[in-house]
This record gives C-alpha cells, sequence and structure tokens, in this order.
C-alpha cells in the first residue's frame, strides 16, 4: 500500500500534470508565432529549460524548490534566442524551425555534456536529462502543481489573445492591442507551463505538437474549446505513454520521453509532408 501511495499515486499526477501542461504550451505557441508545427521541444524551450534545471540540480542540490526557477530562466533565454534570431521583418515558419532545432541541440548537448562530467551519478541530473519519472515524490507533485496551475489558469486568461494572433498584426494593432505586448505575455505564460514540466519530468518532445492538431480536428481553432480539450488529452496522452513504458517491456522500463520520440517523430514527418504552410517568405 505505501509503494502504491507514494511512488504509483505521485507517478499518476505528475504524469497527468505534465501532459497538460506541455500540450496547452504547445497550442500557446502556435498561436503565438503563428506556426502549426511549433512544439515546445522542437522550438528548444525544453532543452533551455532542461539545461537550467540540470545546472541547478548539479550546484545547488540542496535547493530542490530553486531548480523550476532556474528552469524557467532557461526557457526564457532559449525563446528569446529562437525569437530574436527568427525575427527578419517577419517570423517565417521554416526559420522558426530551423533556428528552433538548432537552439535545442545546443542545451540538450550541454546537458548532456554535464551528466557526463558528473559521471551520471546524481540521480536527479540524470532523470532531467533522460526524462525519467520513475522515482517522483509528493515534493515533486507540490512543486509541478504551483507551476501547473498558475500557468493554466494564465492559458484560460489569454485564450482571446490567442484567437486574436491568427490575424495579421496590423490588423491586430488596428483594433487597438500591443501586439509585441501579447506575445510576449502569452509566451512567458507557455515557458512557465514547460518549465516547471521540464523541471520535474525533463525534455518532453512533440506532445505539445500532437495534442493541439488533434484538438483542432474535433473541436476547431477557438481556443476557448482548444485550450481545455489540450489539457485533458495531454494529459491522457502523456499519463498512456508512461504507463505503456512501464507494460511493454517488463519488468524494465521505457521513459515516456522515448515514447513520445518515437510516435511524436513520426507525426511530426507526416505534419511536414501535408502543411503548406511551412515555405520560405
Amino acid at each position: 500500500m505505501a509503494t502504491v501511495v507514494n511512488l504509483r499515486f505521485p507517478r499518476i499526477i505528475i504524469s497527468v500534470m505534465a501532459g497538460a501542461s506541455l500540450a496547452v504550451a504547445g497550442a500557446l505557441f502556435q498561436a503565438v508565432l503563428k506556426n502549426p508545427l511549433a512544439d515546445p521541444g522542437i522550438l528548444g524551450i525544453s532543452g533551455g529549460a532542461g539545461f537550467f534545471a540540470v545546472i541547478a540540480t548539479a550546484l545547488l542540490p540542496q535547493f530542490f524548490f530553486a531548480a523550476p526557477l532556474f528552469s524557467f530562466i532557461g526557457g526564457l533565454i532559449a525563446f528569446g534566442m529562437v525569437y530574436g534570431l527568427a525575427w527578419k521583418g517577419s517570423l517565417s515558419p521554416l526559420r522558426i524551425i530551423l533556428i528552433g532545432v538548432a537552439v535545442n541541440a545546443l542545451f540538450s548537448g550541454l546537458s548532456q555534456a554535464v551528466n557526463s562530467m558528473s559521471g551520471s551519478t546524481q540521480s536527479g541530473v540524470a532523470s532531467i536529462v533522460e526524462g525519467n519519472i520513475t522515482m517522483k515524490t509528493w515534493d515533486d507533485v507540490r512543486v509541478l502543481a504551483l507551476f501547473c496551475i498558475v500557468g493554466l489558469v494564465l492559458a484560460l486568461l489569454c485564450i482571446r489573445w490567442c484567437d486574436l494572433m491568427g490575424l495579421e498584426d496590423r490588423t491586430v494593432r488596428g483594433l487597438g492591442i500591443n501586439v509585441n505586448l501579447v506575445r510576449l505575455l502569452v509566451s512567458i505564460t507557455a515557458v512557465l507551463l514547460v518549465s516547471g514540466t521540464t523541471a520535474i519530468v525533463g525534455p518532453i518532445s512533440f506532445l505539445g505538437l500532437l495534442v493541439p492538431h488533434i484538438g483542432r480536428i474535433f473541436v476547431g481553432s477557438e481556443h476557448k474549446f482548444l485550450i481545455p480539450f489540450s489539457t485533458l488529452l495531454g494529459a491522457f496522452i502523456f499519463l498512456a505513454a508512461d504507463t505503456l513504458g512501464r507494460t511493454v517491456a517488463y519488468p524494465y522500463e521505457i521513459n515516456a520521453s522515448i515514447i513520445m520520440s518515437v510516435v511524436g517523430g513520426i507525426a511530426f514527418v507526416i505534419l511536414l509532408k501535408r502543411s503548406d504552410h511551412i515555405s520560405e517568405k
């Protein structure tokens, strides 16, 4: 019974919150960047957040609750790099993807380097790098819950802005709205959701890409329906990935991040080939 309460329940709750957070973050990034293939992992946000969480865990292991704050800073830096390098009078979807892949590779490589230099003996560092949620505790649940609840509430408050972001920038400005400020606030909300999740479960790719696309098929593009739907579907998919990883090779485990990478990688290629928006402007 103690095993179920202290190990199984925290793992289930963390899977649900992490999946919901990443799915909603993906929907927000796709809206604010006008890019149907935006994903926290592809954009490098998860990589930047993960690297700073690894640094905090390796250098300040006694300050457990500081890791998500470092992760948030890393996510903001990664987003700033992608946005700054991709902006040339407008946001080209292709340029965003290419720069995001490069930024993600940079931060992922740095995280692997820190993990190697520590001899992979620090379980906290290794679990972040590998996306392992095997030994999470109720302390992890409380930390993630704070970021998840705050982020999801802010995401609901951003619904109207997300719908407006689908319009041309000059059209939105004509409505008396500061486009750059709106884009910044929505992006910070998405980074908050990604950072809290990455600090606890590590970088997870493609979940934020898949769920909003599935959501648009079932509930349409209006964010008042898309964001709640993405919250529920993201939670279900990541929990299903973790459950599959625990059972498919029992008694061994496959990390949920690996399951998502395999499934999401295939889906990304399909979406990339079918998209008529990915063209150099």
